[in-house]
């Protein structure tokens, strides 16, 4: 930053842009110089202000709004920006949905997303993944663009953002051409000091390239498959950049929606950020899709420690790069210095600098958010919310995490049914090769009275809306799928049933069964009544899992499975044994949670016969001396009752600790 702030000082000393001496489009002299700060939004996920339309609460941790007031902070600092984003913008939310599904945007109407992006003065864009979610119709409608594929008709050139918009890698299966224009070139006026000292006014000729993953054929083939083709985005860059230097680019800049990745290069690789910045003639890298934050030197994902990657500085086989984690938490900022030898720009990577600016200022502290945004956007907000509290289905039962810890699975099941019915369509449509694995789900109770006897899930019965499915799923996640062996099974088992201490059953004084460092999001837990297993807590840990079975008989060690699960944990999230990110076989471009809200959707009422009594593991039964006891919030057994739990009692209403909570036990003999 010495360098940048130096720079800064001497334009600060300079009168504004427009009383700068022009050189009404000749060359600036040799030896004049420039800082550019190129901005990345990325992974917005239709986050447009900061507010939780499942839990029904703002929400200061995300949201544009405070991006915003970030991107004002950076233009404040520097004389030069370029604000671009990487796509995967127009889906992830409720308000997304609503925009796309639930009042459909008209064809003279902007999405609430992009009239904020008009406002803030994007100079450009990629595309994602999740552009495509919606179908290509959707796509073309929102941003202005008029595709010439099969089965899809626009009538007319509808409104969209007023930035250009660009996709190198994805084609036309009818025409061959790019869907999107595959780069663009932009004339950026520059505030820049010349040789002597004296500031000047000229230009540089930015080039943008877009990527996105050609897994997209996979993750939307119901909308895809026939109408578009994918290039690799190595071939893409290849074909593409000299192009872009022929035409005029000074600078070019890849807007990669994807991530690292050091495995062998494929076409059809879905994060090739680590061979793109291989190809000859990008200036600099923003990378998206992984929801990932880089530059990040205490990081510990393997990706940022490849040769040729400083997580530190921000660069990837010299190439600067940023990665702006998601939903606007942060803002990529590189900062190119250029430098004039008379004829063309170059970049003094000496001096270029790679940063990603947090919107959390500290402990619960962020920045101000900008109140034009939600000005902009009050209308699609509001009715958002009213949306979101319309019932998607209805419940027999009440589904709770009071008792998750001693076996009721009531608000478990249906997580795990959602999850496991999506696996299952998906290997049929996608991977026949694992087609005769059996799949399984697991899921865990994530909220467990930490906080007091008001941190349960508790959903009771009647009618389901949106909002109702964040109670159930607390988590952003992605779903995602691995392959794991009978062995690997009974280790991921035993890692979660760490969640217990080990009792003694010789003890007559009481033992409590919950081991508190154990947070309850990592007590994976099976409901399904294929599989069964017990929990002997007098073991000690990575000794309890006994009995595992599938339809009867013993799980043998090499016996496959395929697993729903999150990206959290298949990446190696709790450290979980074996699950470190090899063993995934479908990374879904859908969240756990938007899969959950689509089976209610499906299944319309949920019972407790065929949504919340599937028990896959139980206590081995055990005979103790004294109570083994628990915690959970007061006058709650009748719930433990209903769900089948009639050994366990409450033995006093308050126990003592200050929170509120209940004293109960459970009796492991029966």
């Amino acid at each position: 930053m010495a360098s940048s702030l130096c720079y800064q000082i001497c334009i600060a000393l300079v009168p504004a842009l427009v009383s700068l001496p022009a050189l009404a489009g000749k060359q600036p002299p040799a030896g004049t110089s420039a800082l550019l700060a190129v901005l990345e939004t990325t992974d917005l996920h239709a986050n447009v202000v900061g507010y939780d339309y499942y839990k029904l609460v703002d929400e200061p941790s995300f949201g544009l709004d405070r991006t915003a007031s970030l991107i004002a902070q950076a233009r404040k600092e520097f004389p030069n920006t370029l604000l671009l984003d990487n796509g995967d913008t127009i889906q992830g939310n409720a308000l997304a949905d609503y925009q796309a599904l639930v009042q459909p945007l008209r064809c003279d109407q902007t999405l609430g997303i992009y009239k904020v992006m008009n406002k803030l003065g994007y100079d450009g864009a990629g595309i994602g993944n999740h552009e495509f979610n919606y179908g290509l119709a959707f796509l073309g409608q929102a941003t202005g663009q008029r595709f010439d594929v099969t089965g899809v008709k626009h009538a007319k050139k509808c409104a969209g953002p007023s930035f250009p918009m660009v996709l190198a890698n994805v084609y036309s299966a009818k025409t061959r051409k790019p869907l999107f224009a595959p780069y663009h070139i932009i004339e950026k006026k520059l505030s820049a000091v010349g040789a002597d000292g004296q500031p000047l006014a000229t230009t540089v000729k930015v080039g943008i390239i877009g990527f996105a993953p050609p897994t997209i054929m996979s993750w939307d083939k119901r909308w895809l498959e026939g109408k578009v083709t994918t290039q690799g985005v190595r071939e893409a860059a290849e074909q593409y950049i000299p192009e872009m230097r022929a035409r005029g680019a000074e600078l070019v800049v890849a807007i990669a929606h994807g991530g690292l990745d050091a495995g062998r290069y494929s076409p059809a690789m879905e994060n090739a950020g680590y061979y793109l910045a291989q190809v000859p003639g990008i200036d600099a890298m923003l990378l998206g899709h992984a929801h990932q934050l880089f530059p990040n030197p205490d990081s510990t994902v393997a990706q940022f420690n490849l040769p040729g990657v400083d997580k530190a500085r921000g660069m990837v086989h010299g190439v600067p790069t940023v990665m702006a984690s998601l939903w606007g938490k942060h803002l990529g900022v590189i900062g190119l210095h250029l430098k004039h030898d008379g004829k063309r720009w170059t970049v003094e990577q000496d001096k270029t600098f790679v940063q990603a600016r947090a919107a959390q200022t500290g402990a619960g502290s962020f920045v101000d958010a900008d109140p034009a945004v939600l000005a902009l956007v009050k209308e699609e907000h509001e009715a958002t919310i009213r949306y979101v509290r319309t019932p998607v289905g209805s419940t027999a039962f009440r589904m709770s995490t009071y008792f998750a810890d001693v076996g009721d699975g009531s608000a478990i099941e249906v997580v795990n049914q959602a999850q496991a019915d999506y696996v299952a369509k998906y290997v049929a449509a996608n991977l026949p090769q694992y087609a005769k694995l059996p799949v399984l789900s697991v899921s865990a109770p994530f909220k467990s009275g930490l906080a007091g006897p008001s941190d349960y899930t508790d959903v009771k019965a009647g009618d389901l809306a949106l909002n109702n499915a964040a109670d159930l799923y607390l988590y952003p996640n992605a779903l995602y799928a691995v392959k794991v062996s009978g062995a690997q099974l009974k280790a991921w088992l035993e890692k979660a049933a760490q969640r217990f201490n080990t009792i003694d059953p010789a003890r007559t004084g009481p033992q409590e069964l919950v081991n508190q460092a154990v947070p309850s999001y990592n007590f994976d837990t099976v409901t399904s009544r294929d599989l069964g297993y017990e929990i002997d807590v007098t073991r000690a840990a990575g000794e309890r899992i006994r009995k595992l079975s599938w339809r009867g008989k013993p799980v043998a060690a090499e016996q496959e499975f395929l697993v729903a699960t999150n990206n959290y944990r298949a990446s190696g999230g709790g450290n979980f044994p074996g699950l470190d990110g090899g063993k995934t076989v479908i990374a879904a471009p859908d969240n756990n949670r938007d899969i959950l809200i689509a089976y209610i959707r499906g299944a319309k009422q949920l019972t407790r016969a065929a949504n919340g009594m599937a028990r896959s593991w139980r206590f081995a039964q055990v005979k103790t001396a004294g109570p083994v006891v628990f915690h959970s919030a007061p006058g709650m057994i009748r719930l433990a009752h209903e769900a089948g739990l009639h050994n366990v009692s409450q033995l006093a209403a308050d126990d003592g600790s200050g929170k509120g909570t209940a004293l109960y036990a459970i009796d492991l003999a029966q």
